[in-house]
């Protein structure tokens, strides 16, 4: 999947530890959410009309599937995503998680977060 990234950001390293860039600076994020999962618990399920989200897995592990809606030929696909992994979500592609440990992400939205224009943003669907 192209929208899987592995081992994201440029790392600097000196005796106090690690600074390492997750996400490109001219992307605008509007939210950021930590998101904790249980073991067998399934996410998402749905596509957004105009968000963007980048999933940064910092433990666990999920397996993500996607569908590109913008076609009725399109395929479901998944993937294993481990911690250091970057996911990006774009708009009108359904995405689900379904989370094989217990798991922690970090979640940047493009659009905002309150609860009533997440709503009318999110298409709900069963993707898995």
């Amino acid at each position: 999947m192209k929208r899987i990234l592995r081992n994201v950001g440029e790392a600097i390293t000196d005796e106090r530890g690690t600074i390492k860039n997750i996400l490109d600076p001219d992307i605008r994020i509007r939210s950021v959410l930590v998101i904790t999962s249980k073991a067998g618990s399934i996410r998402a399920n749905h596509y957004h009309k105009k968000d963007t989200h980048y999933v940064y897995l910092l433990s666990g592990k999920m397996e993500y599937t996607e569908k590109d809606m913008n076609s009725g030929k399109s395929r479901k696909k998944s993937c294993i995503i481990h911690p250091g992994d970057l996911v990006l979500s774009p708009p009108m592609i359904a995405h689900a998680m379904h989370f094989l440990e217990d798991t922690v992400f970090l979640a940047f939205t493009t659009e905002r977060r309150e609860h009533s224009s997440y709503e009318k943003d999110t298409v709900r669907i069963q993707l898995i």
